[in-house]
This record gives C-alpha cells, sequence and structure tokens, in this order.
C-alpha cells in the first residue's frame, strides 16, 4: 500500500467507493467519472504502478473478475482497458483494468488504431528476437 494513491484509499476504506468485489487480492468498484452505464474498475491490492510491478499470483483474480462485472451488467458489448505510463494514458499510478460496456457507438470507449504497414522481415526479425527471450 501507498499511503498518497488514491486506489490504496479506497482499498484501507479512507475514501468511499461502490464496492462490487473484494478478496485478498482483488478490489473492484464503480468509476465515479464513467464513459457508460456500469463502467468499473477492477485493482490488484498490491501496490504498483505498472503491470510489470505486480506479481503474478496478485494478478489471477483480475480477468475473472472483469468477466464477472461485464455478466451482472448484461453488456454484450465491453473494452476491458489497462494503460501503463502517461504517455499510454495512464493517470492514476496503481494498476487499474477498466470494465466499459460498450452499449452504442456514442457511449462508451472510443478508439483509434493507428495500424502501420508491415515490413516482413523486420517482423520475423522481431519475432525472433522477442521469442528468444520468452
Amino acid at each position: 500500500m501507498s499511503a498518497a494513491c488514491i486506489f490504496c484509499k479506497i482499498i484501507k476504506g479512507d475514501i468511499p467507493s461502490f464496492k462490487l468485489f473484494e478478496s485478498d487480492k482483488v478490489f473492484a468498484f464503480l468509476d465515479i467519472q464513467p464513459l457508460s452505464r456500469g463502467h468499473a474498475l477492477v485493482i490488484p491490492k498490491y501496490h504498483g504502478a505498472k503491470l510489470t510491478d505486480i506479481p503474478d499470483e496478485d494478478l489471477a483474480e483480475v480477468l475473472p473478475v472483469a468477466k464477472k462485472i461485464a455478466q451482472v451488467t448484461g453488456a454484450e458489448d465491453f473494452n476491458i482497458l489497462q494503460n501503463n505510463g502517461r504517455i499510454a494514458h495512464q493517470v492514476v499510478d496503481h494498476v487499474h483494468f477498466h470494465m466499459i460496456p460498450k452499449p452504442n457507438q456514442t457511449e462508451g470507449l472510443g478508439i483509434e488504431w493507428p495500424a502501420q504497414a508491415t515490413d516482413m522481415d523486420k517482423l520475423k526479425a522481431l519475432f525472433e528476437e522477442l521469442k528468444a527471450k520468452m
């Protein structure tokens, strides 16, 4: 836990929340600035700024909880979003996953996807580099 972290304060109960789920390792609550009805945050209780800072065992429940929230909201279409770092649009330095229902074209998450043309030789070289490190 970080004393200055808003999400750690929510987990501790120092800041009230609309808690949907809590276990030893995960906490989930409704977003107070939702993009759509049912927009929720699922967070590991372990404090870490980026996904790579969180031990695997503290992430094991995160997606099952996000899935359950999607189911209980009745969302047929939804996004699971997790950002790491300021230029990747992370605002709170505590790992969090958004479950954002997408009920129509105007509500929910809007995304631009600036796909790049593929150089297959460069892609193959990258594949070999990454595969060797896996």
